[in-house]
């Protein structure tokens, strides 16, 4: 996977971003960490959230920061009279830990809520429907023998995948059900907007991520194919410590009163539709 390419597609704004913090500019300071419910939340006036850089969750737009996750999550903190800080996080296990430390108050980006996944974390209601599907280029000729047709086409491909994703789980079933091999690399180092740069520019030939993000971004890429479902239709949300039941009851039932706002069908209309 050459870095060179990857950097021409655009993906260098990740780079940039990383070092974003919003609203807190302060340099980290090495800490120790505890979970924190609402109370302490409130007590001190801040809510740390940390989120993944893609057209959907957090990201920047002619100097703006945008998205879902980080639109949703505004609201929310300005309604409950909170500073907010949001760290973009490329790596699944890097968020995860960061959550269950107490780094941060939310993982505020959409998770697929699985049986594994909440041995971990207690998750909000549903933000959004979605699944994994397979990210390749279209065929260029009818006997193309690089394109998948099927999901028992897969046997003896390399897929690429973040590490950690809860896309895993799936993949390692979906190798029981086809009866036969496939290989999986995991990728640390990049985001799922990454792969599929790197896939429509032929760095790779198989990417599995997030649908929504791989829809947001067929209009840049539009060699891509993303017609092979992966997973089912799962539900996303948003994840908080076990530690912080009653942080969960308040998203919730903001949540709540919020999606029934024209606020938010607007909000659901500018990246899901």
């Amino acid at each position: 996977m050459r870095i060179k390419k990857f950097i021409r597609y655009g993906a260098a704004t990740v780079i940039v971003a990383a070092g974003i913090i919003v609203f807190n500019t302060q340099k980290e300071k090495k800490e120790s960490y505890t979970p924190r419910d609402y109370k302490e939340i409130v007590q001190s006036g801040i809510l740390r959230a940390v989120t993944e850089y893609n057209g959907i969750s957090y990201h920047v737009t002619d100097d703006t920061l945008q998205g879902f996750d980080y639109e949703l999550l505004h609201a929310f903190a300005s309604d409950k009279s909170l500073q907010l800080e949001i760290t973009p996080e490329m790596s699944f296990e890097k968020r995860l830990k960061g959550v269950t430390e107490g780094k941060y108050d939310i993982l505020a980006t959409g998770t697929v809520i699985t049986t594994q996944s909440k041995d971990t974390l207690l998750f909000t209601r549903p933000l959004a429907l979605s699944k994994q599907v397979l990210v390749q280029r279209k065929p260029e000729t009818r006997q193309d023998s690089t394109y998948i047709r099927s999901q028992l086409d897969l046997a003896h491909k390399q897929l690429h995948v973040i590490k950690g994703s809860p896309a895993l789980l799936r993949l390692h079933n979906l190798i029981n059900e086809i009866a036969d091999t496939i290989y999986i690399e995991e990728v640390e180092q990049y985001g799922p907007e990454q792969l599929v740069a790197m896939v429509a520019g032929k760095d790779i030939d198989y990417a599995v991520c997030d649908e929504s993000i791989a829809r947001s971004l067929l209009s840049r890429f539009p060699n891509l194919d993303i017609n092979t479902a992966i997973s089912f239709t799962q539900f996303y949300a948003w994840g908080v410590s076990k530690q912080a039941p009653v942080l969960l009851d308040s998203l919730d039932n903001w949540l709540k009163r919020y999606s029934k706002t024209e606020a938010y069908r607007k909000l659901q209309r500018k990246y899901f539709n």
